[in-house]
Formats: C-alpha cells, structure tokens, sequence
C-alpha cells in the first residue's frame, strides 16, 4: 500500500538507498570510467548517503528525547544536511546538491504528489547551477528526465508514490542512453556511474512510498548507440565538466567551508581557473566544495582565502589517464593533520592529508579510505595525535588485509608529523624510511598552546577559564595569561635540555607578531638554534612548537 511523503517515508528512503547502494557499490565502482577511472563512485554514493542516514537517525532521537515527533522539514533537512557534509567524491558531492534542491521545495509543504514534482525539478536545476561547466550524458541529465517524467506523472493526478515510480523509470530509461551522449562511455560500453547511482536512489524513494522493494539491479552496460552513430560531440575524456585534457589534473580536493555567499562566488571564480571537475554545494554558510587540479595547496589557499575550511580530502590520481585505471604508486604517506594550513603543507612535502577539526577525529573507516585512495603498495601512516592510536592501528589492520603494505609511524603531534615527513625519502626502501621516519618523530618534542575553557586541575595547578595552557608533550606545565609570554616560557623549559630546531605552526587567531617576537626569543635566548615558522590555519591550535 501507499504510504505519504512524511518524516518516516524519509528515514525508510534512507534505510533502503543504503541497502540498494550497499549491494550495487561494488558493480558501480567497477563502470566508473568518467571523469576519472578511479573506482570508486559507488563507494562514494554509499559513504554519502551513509552519511545523510545517520543525520536523520539523530534527529529522530532528538525528537524522540524531548518527547516530540519529527515532520517532513526536519527529517528531509537533516538528510540533505548529513549528504552535505558527508559528501564524497564528485558524484556524492552532486547528490548532496540534489537533496538540498529537494529541501528547498519539500520543507513548506505537506508532501503531496505536486510537492514531490517540484521538488524532483528544483533537485535536478540546482545541480546545473552547482557545477561550473555541466555536460550532458551524466547524473545531471538523468536528474533532468526523472523530473521531466515526475511531471508527466502529476499531471494525471498521480499520488506521491507513482510519481516517485514514475521518475524511477524516467531515469532509468536516460540512463541507458548516457553511452550516446558521452563519448568515453560509448567506448567503454557503460553508462555513466553516478547515474547510476541516482537510479538507484530514486528506486529507493519510490520503493519507500510503495511499500513494493524492487530487487532488480540497475543495468550498467550500454544498449544505446555508440557516440558516433549518434553524432556525439563530446571529446573522448572531456572532464566531468566538459573541460580538460585527456590525462587529467592530478589530485582531487574536497572540503567543507565556512564561508559568505560573496566569498564562494570569488572562490568558484578562482578554483575554476585552477582545474576542472568543480562542484561547489550548499549554502547559508556551510558550503561543500570538489574540484580536480595539480596545485591541491593552491586549492586549500583559495578555501583559506574565503572562510574556514575543514574536513580537507586530497585524493592523489597517480597520473592516471581518465580512460584508464588509476597508476599504483610505490610509496605514499597519509597524515592526519588539524587545520587546512598543514594539509596544504602536507601535499608540498608528498603527503595525503586527513584535515580534521578539533574534536571531531577520523573513524578507522575514513583512514582506511584515505589509504586506499593513495594508490599506492606501500603507505606511511601518520596520526599526529596519541588518542588516534587504536584507531590507526585498526586502519592499518585493515589496509593490509587488502594487500597494502603499512607502516604506522607513532607520531604524537601535528610537529612530529612535519618532522617524520622531512626526513621521508621514497628512493631508499620501505623499511629504511620507515626507521628514518620514526626515529625522526622521537626525536621531537612537542608542545602546544591553548585557551582554557572552564575552571579545572591541572599538572601546574588549578586554571581558570580564559587561561594560557602550556602542554609540553602532551602536559599542562604553565597557565598564563598572556600567549605569547607563556609561550616564551614553554620555549624556554623545552630547549634548556637542547635543541637545535624550533618549529613553530600558528593557528589562524594567533596574534600577528608572536611569531616575529618568538623568534627573536629564541635567536637572543638561545644560541644556535634555528627557528621554522608554518600557517596551521583555521582549526589548529593558537600555536603548535616542536624542538628537534
């Protein structure tokens, strides 16, 4: 029987796109030919929604805790809000656009059938105006001719489970003829990938309002023309934005950004003259942004330049052709880093950064994601934080099970990471750098200066709210009130057992000369000892220092 577009339809929509997606992943990893053959758009989709299914399991135990029941606008809201943040990928990255477009619609009205009409038709507009230069023969075209077929499915006085059936099959049949729209995918014989995953979610909407779970699996081959019999114009690996040459920018660079409306407009400006592939979702004031290039710092810098970016993904391509299987490299370093600032340092020294804001670490899922996407046989892994210990090592566990060779280097602090990675040298062996890597970040002490937050016991005493801390290798051995004398405190304490390198990272609301002056310290207080200074940006500590 029919059941009504409510709060519940929205949480059995999300239960059975995980399942649908869960079980079709892999046959999309396998078709993912466009814009990069890097295998993973299915894992992507299912990651995304796996994200949005989590964000309305929490607002419906927020509303189950204050004795409340949650409505359309709040279950579809968290769905959109959850896929925005937990976006991945280009194709993830374009559902979550999706979602939001159906929000805008859905969230003032009562869930009818003509809601859900226009809701599928604001869903696939927003996509073209979320990607920089969209091209025909992808999800957007499917999204396209599932509200085209919504429509045609109103107009007939149909309830909100036939037009969601009817927007099922009219992506379906657009689907099978995305191989005569882009060219890449005529030669490979598939249809597009993330297509294929919007068919699959809109099954799962409409399997939600029917009450009828379809088991059928999305077709993945061609059966339409190839490209040139059907007069296709598309050049052979156009990008996913109908730019870009054949081999392809070699990173991709995803981040979720706090930022005005004025500032993501100068920021779409500058990130499409950096690369392709650009998709930038959201809005009032959280923002999730994908873009493809070579310069992934200049890409960081440019999120820095137009608010708070955090969650930074860098996924290395390996030089890979767009028609071809990403290049296995020999070595790879993923290092998890607090702040965009250190992920753009990151990438300059060869690494893959995992950006993460202040208490919010990464699951073991998320670094065993992050190695995958190194491509590489043999992974360094840095965790740059003693409480990531376990959950390192379980990534690393799992890594190897998949055949990937991983050393996980026992770095404690954002400082130790730097100095593991300016000691790695892929031309010596594996476990040569592996031992240059860890001795160095043993080497290295580590402190950081931070903001009490309330009244509480410490190692050096009782502090206040509002007090300087000063932790040296992970202690409180200094409360002051004053950054930078605490700083100089700490500084002191650390190199009167020696030192000869200080590396200072300050966060973005350190203030403008504690660096200058804290050099000036060192030089006149300590002979001999050079000083290194870093940006951490948004979300690192006030200041980071480490001595070697």
């Amino acid at each position: 029987m029919p059941y009504p577009l409510d709060a519940a339809a929205v949480r059995s929509w999300c239960g059975l796109a995980l399942e649908v997606l869960g079980r079709e992943r892999e046959r999309i990893d396998a078709i993912n030919v466009y814009p990069v053959a890097d295998g993973d758009t299915g894992t992507n989709l299912y990651l995304t929604l796996e994200s949005a299914a989590r964000a309305v399991e929490a607002a419906f135990d927020g509303h189950t805790s204050a004795g409340t029941a949650p409505c359309l606008a709040d279950a579809i809201g968290a769905m959109a809000h959850g896929a925005l943040i937990g976006a991945r990928g280009n194709s993830g990255t374009i559902v979550a656009q999706l979602l939001r477009g159906m929000t805008e619609v859905l969230a003032a009205t009562d869930g009818s059938a003509d809601a859900l009409r226009r809701a599928l038709r604001r869903a696939a507009a927003s996509t073209y105006e979320a990607v920089a230069h969209p091209v025909e023969g992808t999800v957007l075209t499917v999204a396209t001719a599932a509200a085209d077929a919504a429509e045609r499915a109103a107009a007939g006085a149909a309830g909100a489970a036939e037009v969601a059936r009817a927007a099922h099959e009219g992506a379906r049949t657009a689907l099978q003829a995305t191989p005569g729209q882009l060219a890449v995918l005529g030669r490979a014989g598939v249809v597009d990938a993330g297509g294929c995953g919007l068919v699959a979610l809109l099954g799962a909407l409409a399997d939600a309002l029917s009450g009828e779970v379809s088991v059928t699996p999305v077709a993945v081959r061609a059966d339409a023309p190839l490209p040139e019999a059907a007069g296709c114009e598309v050049a052979d690996g156009a990008a996913a934005d109908g730019r870009g040459d054949p081999e392809g920018p070699a990173f991709e660079v995803i981040y979720l950004l706090e930022a005005g409306d004025a500032a993501v407009a100068r920021l779409r400006t500058r990130l499409d003259g950096l690369g392709d592939s650009l998709v930038v979702v959201g809005g009032d004031g959280l923002w999730n942004v994908h873009v493809h290039v070579d310069d992934a710092g200049a890409a960081v810098e440019a999120g820095i330049e137009a608010g708070r970016p955090y969650r930074v993904r860098i996924t290395h391509f390996g030089g890979a052709s767009r028609t071809k299987e990403p290049a296995m490299t020999a070595r790879a370093v993923v290092a998890v880093v607090p702040g965009a600032g250190l992920a753009g340092l990151c990438v300059e020294a060869g690494a893959m950064p995992v950006a993460v804001r202040p208490g919010e670490p990464p699951a073991s899922g998320e670094l065993v994601q992050a190695i995958r996407q190194a491509h590489a046989r043999e992974v360094m892994l840095l965790p740059n934080d003693p409480d990531l210990r376990h959950t390192a090592a379980a990534a690393a566990e799992q890594a190897r099970t998949e055949g990937v060779r991983v050393a996980l280097i026992p770095t404690r602090a954002a400082v130790q990471g730097i100095a593991a990675l300016a000691v790695h040298e892929p031309g010596r062996s594996f476990d040569e750098d592996v031992v240059a890597m860890t001795a160095a970040a043993g080497a290295t002490r580590y402190a950081e200066l931070a903001v009490a937050e309330r009244q509480s016991w410490t190692m050096a005493g009782v502090c206040q709210a509002g007090d300087v801390l000063g932790l040296i290798d992970g202690d409180v051995v200094v409360i002051g009130s004053d950054l930078t004398r605490t700083a100089m405190t700490v500084l002191d304490r650390m190199l009167s057992a020696g030192g000869e390198m200080v590396t200072l990272v300050l966060g973005a609301d350190a203030p403008g000369a504690l660096a200058e002056r804290l050099e000036r310290h060192v030089r006149e207080r300590h002979l001999a000892v050079d000083t290194v200074v870093y940006e951490g940006g948004q979300h690192a500590a006030p200041l980071l220092i480490g001595v070697e």
